[in-house]
């Protein structure tokens, strides 16, 4: 009865540290920046001129050019803001970019098509596992180890820079 117990226990408290482990604390500089080079699939954690971290990421599944439509699969170029967070994503974890903003609003009206949004950094997906290189909508996606660290440290107002 005993061992029973103790391994009841131990499973427990491993289901209630894998939940735990998915929002991490940060207590590091502020990030005052994100930076992101779509062509050299490399994103900074910026503290003024310092990199705090740096990560590779994969992109939409059209990467280049600037997002023009809904469905195009690229990823917006241009001065962002890191506008909200999921911790419910489908995507395990995500953090949000105010795509599209009066900019692109008024481009894809003139161009008379929708500008599309839900632009995200996140995770991997919880149902499948993407194959290759740049399979998203648009979004820019990380591990899910990298991205519990990206939304520890990343807080919304964050502005965010993405470059061709």
């Amino acid at each position: 009865m005993k061992r029973r117990v103790l391994l009841l226990s131990a499973a427990a408290t491993l289901m209630l540290s894998a939940c735990a482990n998915k929002f991490k604390r940060y207590n590091g500089p502020k990030v005052t920046r994100v930076i992101v080079y779509k062509a050299q699939r490399k994103m900074h954690l910026m503290h003024f001129g310092e990199a705090l971290r740096s990560y590779d990421f994969d992109l939409g599944f059209a990467p280049y050019g600037h997002k023009g439509e809904e469905g195009d699969g690229r990823t917006p170029e241009g001065e962002y803001i890191i506008d909200r967070r999921n911790p419910n994503s489908k995507f395990h974890l995500s953090i949000g970019i105010n795509y599209p903003n009066a900019n692109d609003i008024a481009k894809a009206r003139a161009a008379g098509v929708k500008p599309g949004g839900d632009i995200f950094i996140h995770g991997q997906p919880k149902v499948f596992v993407p194959e290759g290189a740049d399979w998203t909508a648009g979004c820019i996606a990380v591990t899910n180890k990298e991205m519990e660290r990206i939304y520890a440290m990343v807080d919304n107002g964050t502005p965010i820079s993405i470059y061709p």
